[in-house]
């Protein structure tokens, strides 16, 4: 059955692309996270049942992991083996620049093969994506940590792209917004954020989640929606929940985290450890400022943008 709303995901075919060309070769995508069973009578179409049922599973698989790592595992497991529909389309990095580009053609089956046991078939396309036509935001998110991510707000980019046409150039059309420069930065925010963690007030004290080296903390799904990123305190004690805003953030952002945090101390949580939140935005007003002042663990950061040209040679 097709699907009438195409969406699009980046799936990756293991650890540096190494199952890329078995990938190709048997025309499916695949993934398994350490749940070795035939999931065809499990996969609700609401994924939150699916991980309550699972985690449990990866855990006992994979006692080391935190529920953070399993939580996270089975919501990408629940994606590939029903989120994805028949018509969808899916990129997978062939580890040289290039991604495989192709449309999901089955439901779920299920192979008893290890690492590739649970499947979708893919009808594979002749011509494959260079990374290098994309955009910086579609490179960002395409090339974000994690087996699979929905790139579908690039879709119109990603038709051109695959129709072998040029990206095109950013156009700014909000007149509410002064300066283009910043209001593109903006759009990175969460992204720069993320990459220069460690320079920031934040990063003195946390880490944002990561698993195996990997960062798994960015937009981290819930139940009640995805967070911004989440992060943990260096002495693994306190679970932080950080949503960012563009431009001036209101009052309602306070009742979202608190959504989140809730989420995070409820399933996410290991004994002992508390939960906090930071709301970053350019501004907030009277409102948000009444709000927090009631609003326990909540504080509210400013962002500053700059940007500067400098002489070379001076």
């Amino acid at each position: 059955m097709q699907n009438s709303l195409v969406s699009y995901y980046r799936v990756m075919a293991g650890a540096k692309s190494v199952f890329a060309q078995e990938f190709l070769d048997g025309g499916f995508i695949a993934a398994n996270w350490n749940i070795d069973q035939d999931l065809t009578n499990d996969l609700t179409e609401d994924w939150r049942p699916f991980n309550h049922k699972f985690i449990s599973v990866y855990l006992k698989a994979l006692p080391e992991k935190s529920k953070v790592s399993a939580g996270l595992a089975c919501g990408m497991l629940h994606t590939i083996c029903k989120g994805i529909k028949q018509g969808d389309i899916v990129l997978t990095p062939r580890g040289d620049g290039h991604y495989l580009v192709g449309k999901v053609i089955s439901d779920y089956y299920y192979v008893p093969s290890g690492e590739l046991s649970h499947r979708r078939k893919v009808l594979w396309f002749e011509q494959t994506l260079p990374r290098e036509m994309m955009s910086q935001a579609l490179k960002n998110s395409s090339g974000s940590i994690g087996t699979v991510c929905n790139i579908s707000k690039y879709a119109d980019e990603l038709k051109d792209l695959i129709a072998g046409k040029a990206p095109p150039e950013l156009i700014h059309t909000d007149e509410a917004v002064e300066d283009p420069t910043v209001f593109a930065l903006e759009k990175h925010l969460e992204d720069f954020l993320v990459a220069n963690w460690s320079s920031t007030e934040l990063g003195k004290r946390y880490d944002v989640f990561t698993d195996e080296g990997e960062i798994v903390g960015q937009q981290y799904q819930t139940d009640t929606g995805l967070i911004d990123i989440l992060a943990i305190s260096k002495d693994k004690q306190t679970l932080l929940v950080v949503e960012l805003k563009r431009g001036r953030a209101s009052d309602v952002v306070v009742g979202q985290i608190q959504r989140y945090m809730g989420y995070v101390k409820d399933e996410l949580a290991e004994q002992g450890q508390q939960v906090k939140g930071v709301i970053i935005a350019l501004e907030d007003d009277l409102k948000l400022r009444r709000a927090l002042s009631v609003a326990q663990n909540i504080e509210f950061y400013r962002y500053q943008l700059s940007f500067k040209l400098v002489k070379g040679g001076v």
